[in-house]
């Protein structure tokens, strides 16, 4: 059978064999016939909160958090007819500013914001990069569960009125996207977001898909996201066409919590066993833009293979890993995966971005991980994974009379699970 992979901004297609071969994917959900209508509506009779209209009015500074550019969310719809809304309101242009959640990303540059906002946003309203490296950019509120400062940034807090956007997908270690993780990490202090993706957290066998209640980080996040007083949420879902399926607004934590579950009645998809060679994807540009990204992709792979199996990932990977990036320089500073792992248990050892190399570490000790992308074999190699130039030829290669192959073609979008296992909220 021929199988299409999210790759990059379009597909790849890998032959595979027919009788042995599962396609796990989300269940399909259609677009909203009107998105704009079905956004106001929303915003007017909200989850456990006042509708948006008598909150944000003349004279209210308003801040509206939104994802950067390594989110495949459609900025470009919803926060103009966001905007809209508000100024229908009352609410002057002058005291809005959109606040770019990089939580650690690189800043995004001016094309890059016209792009996901539209030129006409970005030349009329004050748009502003998070700065997760700038501690007085923040205030603090208490401090994370290990003891570390809960620095928000300053824009956020000092707003009269926090509106935070996003959509909601399952997530490889804070249970599912959205809610509270527009806040924390998405507008927090690298060394907040360090405390709470540390080693610890991350091996924490709740840190993981479909999980939030019980999950060491999610909670964390959600705590934390709560001192700086109420925001209002606006998270939408989405279809593999970035058409807009569901939009849950109000109560940060309320509307979150409506919101995951309809994403969970259709990503988590039941599976009657494990499988001897896993194909997984990272669903695609912007989520397959880098290497940093696409643990997401190994670990829902992880969840079904078995020990000793194999897990081939089509990540395109334009920007690399990135080069240079603390990432890059944690994993090419260790011979292997076991070396990392054993460097991050040193005592007081932090590096930012640690959690990638750590996930891929520890799914490498159950299985091996075979990389197809557009980086060069070396590049590859000092990332500790095995390059994987033809798909179909590395899994021709495992094929025995009874192996099992199981295709996840959009990646971390799905939660597979074995019928025994149970599912976890």
């Amino acid at each position: 059978m021929q199988i299409s992979l999210a790759y990059g901004r379009g597909t790849l297609d890998v032959e595979l064999p027919d009788d042995r071969t599962t396609v796990i994917e989300p269940t399909h959900a259609p677009g909203l016939a009107d998105e704009r209508g079905a956004l106001f509506a929303t915003l007017d009779a909200p989850v456990e909160s006042p509708p948006l209209r008598q909150l944000a009015v003349a004279g209210k500074r308003v801040t509206i958090v939104h994802t950067d550019i390594t989110r495949p969310m459609p900025n470009d719809r919803l926060i103009p007819w966001l905007l809209e809304y508000l100024e229908k309101a009352g609410v002057r242009r002058e005291d809005i500013t959109l606040l770019n959640a990089l939580g650690t990303h690189r800043p995004n540059t001016r094309e890059e914001l016209e792009m996901m906002l539209t030129a006409e946003v970005v030349a009329r309203y004050r748009c502003v990069n998070h700065e997760p490296h700038n501690d007085d950019a923040c205030v603090a509120f208490g401090t994370t569960r290990t003891g570390v400062p809960a620095l928000i940034n300053r824009h956020l807090v000092e707003a009269d009125v926090r509106i935070i956007t996003g959509f909601i997908e399952p997530h490889f270690f804070a249970g599912f996207s959205g809610g509270p993780k527009g806040i924390m990490p998405g507008v927090a202090a690298l060394k907040t977001v360090q405390s709470n993706h540390g080693v610890h957290n991350i091996g924490d066998r709740r840190a993981t898909f479909g999980m939030t209640v019980g999950n060491p980080i999610w909670e964390d996040m959600r705590d934390i996201a709560l001192r700086i007083g109420p925001s209002f949420l606006v998270n939408v879902t989405l279809n593999r066409e970035r058409a807009i399926t569901g939009i849950f607004a109000g109560d940060l934590i309320a509307a979150h919590r409506a919101g995951t579950e309809f994403v969970r009645a259709s990503a988590m998809q039941k599976v009657p066993g494990l499988f001897d060679v896993v194909i997984t994807t990272n669903s695609g540009y912007p989520l397959d833009m880098n290497l940093y990204q696409s643990g997401k992709g190994m670990r829902a792979a992880e969840l079904i293979v078995r020990d000793g199996g194999l897990i081939i990932m089509a990540a395109e990977c334009r920007e690399g890993i990135p080069a240079g990036s603390p990432h890059d320089q944690l994993i090419r500073s260790v011979p292997n995966g076991e070396a990392l792992l054993a460097k991050l248990a040193e005592p007081g050892f932090s590096f930012a971005e640690q959690w990638a190399g750590q996930i891929q570490a520890l799914i490498q000790r159950r299985a091996e991980v075979q990389l197809h992308s557009s980086l060069d074999d070396d590049t590859v190699r000092a990332a500790h994974l095995i390059p994987c130039p033809h798909i179909a030829e590395a899994v021709r290669a495992r094929l025995r009379p009874d192996t099992r192959i199981a295709v996840l073609p959009q990646g971390p979008l799905t939660i597979p699970y074995v019928a025994r296992d149970g599912v976890h909220a």
